[in-house]
């Protein structure tokens, strides 16, 4: 142990003095090394409600992410330790996310955290990830209008999602009057105002909009509301407990996908496990990922997590971004050999790419967000999505929705972060998306 330690000091000493006579090196580098070398395994926190009303979607991304852990493990590991997850569960709760997230990144410890699914409960965290200069990788759809960059966002952006969905239904399914429904926070109604801004640009109408509160389950006058309405599409974005509610209902209320079909940006196969095929058959999902994916890497993928979690577990959307995010995250550690913060965030996951199941996917070097592909998919009788539609090509994320705010912008490698990278920095992000130095 002596001389081994002997030897690293000697080969760090040298290093450090070929920087010092010529060389350029970012300034955390050489923490780095003896950061990295702490301990036997590498800590990562795995941050997802196994409780509450949106563990129904939840626990499939905890799934997800703890069976890449075990394949990344089973080949040996990153830089030859073994990733360790430190789960917590903060019970769809908000304000305990914040609590639990503090802990993972002070007590713990951990080099990154894989969390979050809600935006109410990822704006929670983030304060916290920017006081503390933690890693948050983040699987979930979202609103965007948002960069932080302590957190690589893995799920779809509305220009991934929305911009091609809502002219599709308008001119495929020849339907032009949405009725909105959703949960009553930041996601629903901000991705509803996307919806009316795309309505406006294509022909479409908005006839009603109504929200109900997180885990809600009685949907008899908002259906009735519907009914009255003239729609002719339901456009829904409520989530976890109260997207299987709705369904139930609506087919009770004697309505079907060819009367009324209901789209939407975040039903997955794990809420028609929970609610049965026979509710959502004919219903359409825009995402960019489904268990049905006919490529060798998802056939595989899907046959695995079966082998793991049973053979009526299904694979989902979010849950596939959780996974590949743990991939990306521990080639990451690999690429800069360190688990410090800035070494991750401006070295090691910026342009990340992975083979992931829906196609390969990267992380953009700009703003931290995923390139995915993008699909629209009908619900059939087995609870699977068959796939009508796909983009070309993988999509660019764009996290400023550029209909709404065509002068904002998200770019981490501007030349001024460059220039300090060699430098004790931070960054502050402010609401209005610029970073102040």
């Amino acid at each position: 142990m002596t001389m081994r330690r002997r030897k690293f000091l000697k080969s760090s000493a040298a290093t450090l003095g070929a920087w010092t006579l010529g060389g350029t090196a970012p300034y955390y580098f050489m923490r780095n090394i003896a950061k990295a070398a702490e301990g036997d395994t590498i800590k990562v926190g795995i941050l997802h409600s196994l409780s509450g009303t949106i563990a129904i979607i939840e626990t499939s991304l905890h799934n997800a992410e703890l069976l890449a852990i075990e394949e990344i493990n089973a080949k040996g590991g990153v830089l030859g330790k073994k990733i360790q997850p430190i789960v917590e569960d903060p019970q769809s709760v908000v304000q305990v996310f914040a609590e639990k997230a503090k802990k993972l990144l002070l007590e713990d410890k951990v080099a990154a955290v894989l969390g979050c699914y809600t935006s109410a409960s990822r704006q929670s965290v983030l304060p916290i990830f920017e006081q503390y200069n933690g890693v948050l990788l983040y699987p979930t759809l979202y609103e965007a209008q948002e960069c932080s960059k302590n957190c690589f966002y893995t799920g779809a952006v509305p220009n991934q999602q929305l911009d091609d969905f809502v002219p599709w239904i308008i001119n495929t399914l020849k339907r032009k009057k949405f009725y909105m429904v959703g949960s009553n926070y930041i996601y629903p109604k901000e991705t509803n105002r996307e919806v009316k801004a795309l309505l406006e640009k294509h022909g479409g109408q908005n006839v009603g909009e109504e929200y109900a509160p997180l885990g809600h389950t009685e949907f008899s006058t908002i259906i009735n509301n519907i009914s009255g309405s003239g729609a002719e599409v339901v456009f829904s974005d409520l989530v976890g407990d109260s997207i299987v509610a709705f369904y139930k209902q609506f087919k009770q209320f004697g309505f079907t996908a060819d009367d009324l079909p209901i789209c939407t940006p975040i039903t997955t196969e794990q809420e028609i496990a929970a609610m049965g095929p026979e509710n959502a058959e004919g219903h359409y999902t825009s995402f960019n990922y489904f268990q049905s994916v006919d490529s060798p890497e998802n056939k595989s993928f899907v046959e695995r997590y079966k082998a793991k979690y049973g053979k009526d577990a299904v694979t989902n959307a979010v849950m596939e971004a959780a996974y590949f995010q743990t991939y990306f995250l521990a080639h990451a550690i690999e690429k800069v050999k360190s688990t410090e913060a800035d070494a991750l965030i401006y070295e090691g996951l910026p342009g990340q790419e992975f083979q992931a199941p829906q196609g390969k996917v990267k992380i953009d070097e700009q703003n931290h967000h995923t390139w995915l592909w993008a699909r629209i998919g009908k619900a059939n009788p087995q609870g699977q999505f068959d796939v009508v539609w796909k983009s070309e090509n993988w999509i660019r994320p764009q996290p400023w929705v550029p209909y709404l705010y065509p002068d904002k912008t998200c770019n981490f490698t501007d030349q001024r972060v460059k220039e300090r990278l060699s430098k004790p920095w931070s960054v502050e992000k402010n609401r209005s998306g610029t970073i102040n130095l």
